[in-house]
């Protein structure tokens, strides 16, 4: 049996905080490297372990899967970076407050940014330096492939070049890979393995640092899909995460 692991990185300090992320570069809070690091020992404790694993070019989730290789005792298996990997581009939302952008435009229209599955936030600007065309991370990336925001459809359409090109032909060579992330990244991966309906994926809650299991036979087909972990602690996650763009 070949398995696949996604994880969406641990709480961040802007998850903590309840502020709209995308691309901005932020660090894990104390839970997120408490919750990483928990991970990391619950898969050791469950007996996986992975030939390879790849992340996205943002902090949150390089340090997430870092945590979890460290307490694995795996630091040593190749590690590959993408950032077709990144978090949705949330446009000019990035750093404010979801509760309070919900007061001021409605949960509603929080709702259509945050999950529409093909409506983005107004763009960020250009010339604004949090673009993430300023920053030297993305300097080899063509400017016309960089985001100055995202749908879910737009991430999707990112990721899945990496995902068919790369990550899942991987698993004809390996059998264990290792995927941490984001949110709408892993969204967009589950969507396309779960045969997800583009109305239906816009009530799906991904929890942070929850091993997501997806196992597969030999021809690569998908046999079964499981949360690692208690039930009750991950629905709780789940709502959490479904209440973040609600307002006060």
């Amino acid at each position: 049996m070949k398995k696949i692991v996604l994880i969406r990185h641990g709480q961040s300090q802007w998850n903590k905080e309840n502020r709209f992320t995308g691309w901005t570069n932020v660090d894990l809070s104390l839970q997120g490297i408490e919750e990483a690091e928990n991970a990391g020992t619950l898969l050791k404790k469950e007996g996986y372990s992975f030939d390879v694993a790849y992340t996205s070019y943002l902090k949150r989730a390089v340090k997430t899967l870092n945590c979890v290789l460290d307490k694995m005792d795996e630091d040593w298996i190749p590690v590959f970076k993408s950032w077709r990997l990144n978090e949705k581009h949330y446009g000019f939302l990035q750093g404010m407050n979801k509760s309070e952008t919900a007061e001021k435009y409605g949960n509603k229209q929080v709702h259509i940014w945050r999950r529409s599955f093909e409506i983005a936030p107004q763009p960020l600007s250009k010339d604004d330096l949090d673009n993430p065309r300023h920053d030297p991370r993305y300097a080899s990336i063509p400017p016309e492939y960089i985001p100055d925001t995202e749908s879910l459809k737009d991430t999707i359409e990112r990721v899945m070049p990496y995902w068919e090109c790369e990550i899942f032909p991987h698993l004809m060579k390996v059998d264990n890979i290792l995927v941490v992330a984001h949110g709408n990244s892993l969204r967009g991966i589950v969507k396309h393995l779960k045969g997800i309906s583009d109305e239906a994926i816009s009530d799906m809650n991904i929890p942070t640092a929850v091993p997501y299991v997806f196992e597969f036979d030999d021809k690569l087909k998908l046999v079964r899909d499981f949360y690692l972990g208690n039930a009750e602690e991950i629905k709780r996650k789940q709502e959490a995460v479904a209440k973040q763009g609600l307002a006060k």
